[in-house]
């Protein structure tokens, strides 16, 4: 997984990021190529992976850094790093970046882990990419990141989620469901997160 960042700007500050990053202010943040990002909260983020993405802790930053770097003047500034475990290798490389992402983050304990992946990358979101308007579907463990795995969906539109079918997916996805669920804790802003 290439680093992304999905991070809230304040207004005050949102015209020259803007200005220098070439992003406009959306309902979701932009990602790469005007990918929209669902999270939860207005965000933005640069059309290119931000520079900061790739940048070492212990690097000095640059004067633009230093000035407008989300890191910065952002709020609920979102780094992974991971490594992608579902599905096993890359599918349709040629299409472009989808119009929309939701990107949900979730760690579980140990001791469920292996079972926990299993019914995630067998059941759960197989489920999921059937759905009507879902592009793609991919996991990753995270390596660097304050949870354990992230889930990146690939939407055609911003109704996807809000879909009959996506709804009925999240009801049914698997006997399983339920107690898999139980485990499983999102991460602030992920979907599915009731964590205030």
């Amino acid at each position: 997984m290439p680093p992304a960042l999905c991070v809230a700007i304040d207004a005050k500050y949102a015209p020259e990021f803007n200005r220098l990053t070439g992003t406009v202010r959306l309902p979701y943040p932009v990602g790469e190529a005007g990918t929209k990002c669902r999270e939860g909260v207005p965000q933005v983020a640069p059309r290119r992976f931000h520079p900061d993405c790739n940048r070492s802790k212990n690097r000095p930053r640059t004067p633009w850094g230093q000035k407008v770097s989300p890191s910065v003047i952002g709020k609920n500034l979102t780094r992974i790093v991971g490594e992608q475990i579902y599905p096993d290798g890359v599918e349709m490389p040629e299409r472009g970046m989808a119009p929309v992402l939701q990107i949900g983050r979730m760690s579980v304990p140990a001791e469920v882990d292996a079972e926990w992946n299993a019914w995630y990358s067998g059941e759960y979101v197989p489920g999921y990419r059937k759905v009507p308007g879902v592009i793609c579907a991919r996991r990753y463990r995270v390596l660097e990141g304050s949870s354990g795995y992230g889930t990146v969906y690939e939407f055609a539109n911003t109704g996807v989620p809000e879909s009959a079918e996506w709804k009925e997916q999240q009801a049914h996805s698997s006997p399983n469901s339920p107690r898999m669920r139980q485990a499983m804790t999102h991460a602030p802003g992920s979907p599915g997160c009731t964590c205030g």
